[in-house]
This record gives C-alpha cells, sequence and structure tokens, in this order.
C-alpha cells in the first residue's frame, strides 16, 4: 500500500524538485558578484527648493543660451559671475520683464556703481516671482471658497567686486531669498562667489562662478495650523478631539550651481565684432550640462545672437534661444539699451524677455 501511494506521488514529488533546481539556479545567477552593476546616474532633479533662483536674467544673456560667465560685463553680471561688474566704468541701470511659464511674471532690476578709486564695484539686485491670483479651493468646494490667494518668490542681494589684477577680478555676494504662499512663508540668507580672468591671449576670457551657497529652507505660517483629534479615539473615550495641532514642513536645500565658463571675442574693426561662448553646468539638482552662444556687433550699435541650452541632457526641454539688442547713445553723456530674448522650451512653449538698460559712458 505504502509503495503504491509512493508511486502515485512520484511525479509530483518529481516536478517540484526540479523547479526548485531551476528557481535555485536562477537565485545564484542573480546575485553572482561578478555579475553584479551599480547605477551611477542619479541625477537629483526636483530635490531642491526656491527654483526662482534658476530663473536667468538679462536678455541679452540669455539669448546667448545662458553662456555668459566669463562675459559678465553688463548689470546682468550680478547673477551670471559678479566678478565681471569691474568691467564696467561707469553707472548702469537695467531692468528686465519676463514672461514666464503659466501666466507668471518674473522681473528683476540690476544696479552696478563702479568704484575705481578702490579698483572695484557694488551691486544691487532685486527681483521677484510673481505667480498672480488664484481661487482658494477645498475637497469639498473644488469649485472654490470664495476667496484668493497670492504667491511670490523675492530676493534681493547686495555685491561687491574686487580687480586683484588688470587681468583677474573676484566677486562675492550676499543674497536674502524670501517665499511666500498666502499665509506661508520661507526665507534663507545666501552666497555667491566668482572670478574672472582675462588671459594673455587677445579676447580670450575664463570664469568661474558658485552660486546659492546657503542653508535649507522651509515654511511655516498660520496655514499650517488646525484642530484634529490626535490620537484618533474620541468616540471609545469621550476624549478632546479639537486639539490645535501645527504641521512641521520638511526643509529642502537652495539649488546649489558651478558654472565654468569661456568667451572669446573676435575684433572684425573697430566697431564690430564676434563673441563666442561657453558654459559648463555643474548643478546640484540635475545632470551637467553645456551652454552655447554666439554675438555679432555690428558698428558698436546693433546686435544679433543665438545660443543653445541645457546640451547633454536627456530630458531638458530648454534649447534653441535667439536674440537681438540695440545699443543707442542720447545727449552725448548716456548710452541706452534694449534687448529682446526668445527662448523655447518644447511642451513648456517659449519664453519672451526684454530688457531696457542706462548707462554713462
Amino acid at each position: 500500500m505504502m509503495r503504491k501511494k509512493t508511486i502515485k506521488f512520484f511525479p509530483a514529488i518529481l516536478i517540484t524538485i526540479v523547479m526548485l533546481s531551476i528557481g535555485d539556479s536562477c537565485l545564484f545567477a542573480q546575485v553572482d558578484p561578478t555579475e553584479l552593476e551599480f547605477g551611477s546616474d542619479v541625477s537629483r532633479r526636483g530635490t531642491t527648493a526656491a527654483a526662482m533662483l534658476e530663473i536667468g536674467v538679462g536678455s541679452r544673456a540669455v539669448a546667448l543660451g545662458g553662456a555668459f560667465v566669463a562675459t559678465a560685463d553688463d548689470p546682468s553680471a550680478l547673477y551670471w559671475n559678479p566678478a565681471g561688474i569691474v568691467q564696467m566704468k561707469s553707472f548702469a541701470l537695467q531692468a528686465t520683464q519676463t514672461e514666464w511659464f503659466v501666466g507668471t511674471n518674473f522681473s528683476a532690476i540690476d544696479l552696478v556703481l563702479p568704484l575705481p578709486a578702490y579698483s572695484s564695484a557694488l551691486g544691487f539686485h532685486l527681483a521677484m516671482l510673481d505667480y498672480g491670483e488664484n481661487p482658494v479651493r477645498t475637497v469639498f468646494r473644488p469649485e472654490g471658497t470664495g476667496e484668493f490667494y497670492t504667491a511670490m518668490d523675492f530676493v534681493a542681494g547686495l555685491y561687491w567686486a574686487l580687480a586683484i589684477t588688470d587681468r583677474v577680478s573676484v566677486g562675492l555676494g550676499v543674497k536674502y531669498f524670501h517665499e511666500n504662499i498666502w499665509h506661508l512663508n520661507g526665507s534663507a540668507v545666501a552666497g555667491d562667489l566668482s572670478i574672472l580672468f582675462k588671459t594673455p591671449f587677445k579676447g580670450l576670457r575664463i570664469g568661474g562662478a558658485l552660486s546659492n551657497l546657503g542653508p535649507e529652507i522651509g515654511l511655516s505660517g498660520r496655514d499650517l495650523t488646525t484642530i484634529a483629534d490626535v490620537d484618533g479615539r474620541r468616540d471609545k473615550y469621550f476624549n478632546n478631539n479639537n486639539v490645535a495641532i501645527n504641521y512641521a514642513t520638511q526643509t529642502f536645500a537652495l539649488p546649489l550651481l558651478f558654472r565654468f565658463g569661456m568667451a572669446y571675442e573676435r575684433q572684425l574693426n573697430d566697431k564690430s565684432s564676434i563673441t563666442f561662448a561657453s558654459n559648463m553646468n555643474h548643478p546640484s539638482n540635475d545632470v551637467e550640462t553645456l551652454d552655447l552662444g554666439l554675438e555679432a556687433r555690428v558698428y558698436n550699435m546693433v546686435f544679433l545672437r543665438a545660443g543653445y541650452r541645457s546640451l547633454f541632457s536627456d530630458v531638458a526641454e530648454d534649447g534653441l534661444t535667439l536674440g537681438g539688442g540695440i545699443n543707442y547713445k542720447i545727449l552725448g553723456s548716456a548710452s541706452i539699451t534694449v534687448d529682446y530674448a526668445w527662448a523655447d522650451w518644447g511642451i513648456l512653449s517659449n519664453v519672451n524677455r526684454f530688457t531696457v538698460g542706462i548707462s554713462a559712458y
């Protein structure tokens, strides 16, 4: 009887042994140390706050694809490379208006005051990203409660640049960043460090800038205060279910960014030239990329520009940039510049920038 039962279940036992053997072989094959591979392509996208600090300033710089670290010779240098403002020999003021995404607006004002007696210059930078007014919606009132909320990012910076020699200059900046979403607020203080070097090769400059070096930022405010049954046992013990609590938000790092740039200006004559520029970007929240730019100057009056951003990024939406500008002298003592930049952002459509500047000469 026992023999018949053994024979009856023998096929099932055999199949089980074979399946276990195959599974065992596959398991050991999967954990073979010689075949293990470790990925190193982590991008850290979306891991930082204060994205407003990554929006480029100045139509000229943006039209060059952001390849402006080694050029940096107008007030927008306060954003790209503060060390460059010592190249400016007179007072200069610049205002930029940007039609950003989904109805938001980005504005910036940059002021440079040269201090030739001290081989240095001071700069002041103000920028604001306005998200506009939006209706307050809740789970129970998705069409709106009748209230409206606003949101805004703001940054103010003070910069100082020093010409160490006739070829080398350094820049230092301190900025205050503030973020507001209805009744929530967050702020942080950060710093910028930069250097600019005019090489012995005529027309060739190199520069480097470290931006947004500072602490993490978080939000706080009355919108994080509510009441709740903290232990969830009101129905059982009839305890207080209206305990005031305050939610604590997580803090996030600022978008730390290191840029290294090169620019070469080829003089065609006393009033015309062509400039080739590039930036290598190493951000803390994305992959490394390359920016390229080209500017043609005609009779010191008309400028044509083109560039390309975020080369070598696998998911970047930004890319081609185009623009131009006019420099017009008035009253024999001042210059007015008007610049425009167009940037392609793929599925996010395009972005237009206008910049107006005035400087003495």
